[in-house]
């Protein structure tokens, strides 16, 4: 399989569980998938975020070397929403190694941050967050006033339910 070519070739489920599984648990194919989702035009790029997502899934101990390139990614001018929603999705499970901890904050304060900012976003956003704040307490404060800044404008139930579901492991956190 031309990898390239295969994520051109349709945008679909069925075409992302086909690449997922050529793919599999081989490093250089994984390296090749993420080599495009750097450096590719943005089309390919934003294809290639859900196959990455996926991989992902499916293998976490794999991407471990690629998460730096991956939060790097989203430090890039008008990132896509999908390669945001893609990476903040798998962010949420991965083993986050110390030295992406600082730009993976600010990425993930500011997506929480912008009312503009798609709400899959936001809430992957707010749940890579809270994970961080059990390793560094001081940002727990920051995380709820800005948390309970979205409740009150946003009233999609499925954000809600994630908001107070972080509001609440903060608390225990905190202790209250």
């Amino acid at each position: 399989m031309h990898l390239r070519a295969a994520i051109l070739e349709e945008h679909s489920r069925e075409q992302v569980t086909r690449i997922v599984q050529w793919i599999g648990r081989d490093t250089g194919r994984i390296a090749a998938l993420i080599d495009i989702f750097i450096r590719d035009e943005y089309r390919v790029v934003q294809r290639a975020a859900w196959i990455v997502s996926d991989v992902g899934r499916l293998h976490p101990e794999l991407m471990q070397p690629h998460i730096p390139g991956l939060v790097q990614r989203l430090e890039d001018k008008g990132t896509h929403i999908a390669v945001k929603r893609n990476v903040y999705r798998l962010m949420q499970y991965l083993e986050l190694p110390e030295a992406v901890h600082a730009p993976l904050m600010n990425s993930c304060f500011a997506s929480l941050a912008d009312p503009r900012e798609a709400l899959a976003v936001r809430a992957f956003a707010m749940s890579i967050l809270a994970r961080l704040a059990g390793i560094y307490p001081e940002i727990g404060q920051e995380l709820r006033l800005i948390i309970e800044d979205n409740l009150q404008h946003e009233a999609a139930p499925s954000f809600k339910s994630r908001a107070r579901k972080v509001l609440q492991q903060l608390d225990k956190a905190s202790g209250h």
